[in-house]
């Protein structure tokens, strides 16, 4: 990724965000035209209106929010801006749709160097230039030191669904194949990782990416979709569970048939935690029709982020919400939600 490290704003006169970058003057005027207009600029956005006005194209529109708040704000493989990009992009993609324009809200601490704040909105743009979508309007505010932990973003996510599926948990039904996109835990570890210290032969990079490409490919290739879930705080288990719980099924999944790469295992032991309750940022499971596991795993395998798709179980009937582990042994066991908080500032 191309980056320029040269913040528009004067670093000799504010290396530093002070309280007047969200005070409404010259020096707020200033932030939001030399850095957050600098980098988002579009037909759009430029209007500097209060609300963004734009047309989108036929069909039902899908609409989400969701809020960063990862510490480090850098990390292997990614960082706070591009993740927002990447989650909000995701969400949508979970309902089949094709996204289309965001906002952004920033809540900066004051005090954050400015050349961060610079890096981060660039990396926003570089990833919004990726998914193809426009940042359209947004928000910044400013808050006492100490009060904000460097940087918290908020983006909101608006999409179109050209399709007549109707994606939901509850058209998950027996017989469906259950297919994750990829290997499993990266993001979670990449990011505690860095926060305890931890060396291992390879550096553990998030799989922080937008998945909206192979969703959009299953679609347009008459792939039978029941249900969609990007697998972030709680991962896999979590997922599955909240699945289970609102088709009201049993669902059952093979450990050895689930994607988690060594340097997860072993940084996942030693943490003490399950790969399986650890958040992802580039990740989804998809419950798709029996008849079409096959080729939804083929195509899924021919795209970059989902190159190691694979098919891990099955929903086995109608039933008290249940997920099923089966071991590499043989033996089945429980597989529950994640109790309590394992993994603080990670999404």
């Amino acid at each position: 990724m191309e980056f320029n490290p040269i913040c528009p704003i004067p670093i000799s006169r504010y290396p530093h965000v002070l309280m007047a970058h969200g005070g409404g003057g010259t020096l707020m005027h200033r932030l939001l035209e030399e850095v957050f207009g600098r980098a988002f600029s579009n037909p759009i956005l430029d209007t500097r209106h209060d609300s963004a006005q734009f047309t989108v194209p036929p069909g039902r529109l899908a609409m989400t929010t969701d809020s960063y708040v990862v510490r480090p704000i850098f990390f292997p493989g990614g960082d706070i801006g591009s993740m927002a990009i990447h989650g909000t992009v995701n969400d949508l993609a979970m309902s089949g749709a094709r996204p289309l324009y965001l906002s952004c809200g920033f809540i900066i601490e004051e005090g954050l160097p400015m050349e961060t704040l610079w890096r981060v909105v660039c990396s926003m743009r570089d990833a919004a230039n990726q998914c193809r979508v426009q940042i359209v309007t947004g928000d910044t505010k400013v808050v006492d030191k100490g009060k904000g932990d460097g940087l918290f973003i908020n983006t909101t996510g608006i999409g179109v669904i050209e399709h007549e599926q109707n994606i939901s948990p509850q058209n998950v039904r027996p017989g469906d194949a259950v297919i994750v996109s990829g290997d499993l835990g990266r993001h979670g570890m990449a990011i505690m990782a860095v926060r305890e210290g931890l060396q291992f032969d390879t550096t553990i990079e998030s799989d922080s990416a937008p998945v909206h490409v192979p969703v959009l490919e299953l679609l347009q290739s008459g792939i039978e979709i029941h249900c969609l879930r990007d697998l972030t705080r709680g991962g896999l288990a979590s997922a599955l569970n909240e699945i289970a719980e609102s088709a009201g099924v049993k669902i059952a999944v093979e450990s050895k048939l689930i994607p988690v790469r060594e340097d997860v295992h072993a940084a996942c032991e030693l943490l003490g935690l399950d790969p399986l309750h650890v958040a992802n940022e580039g990740r989804f499971v998809a419950f798709v029709a029996a008849p079409d596991a096959a080729r939804a795993l083929q195509i899924l395998r021919g795209t970059e982020v989902a190159a190691q798709a694979s098919l891990i179980g099955r929903v086995v009937e109608k039933s008290a919400p249940l997920v099923t582990l089966k071991s590499e042994l043989g033996v089945s066991r429980i597989l529950d939600m994640p109790s309590g908080e394992q993994l603080p500032r990670i999404c």
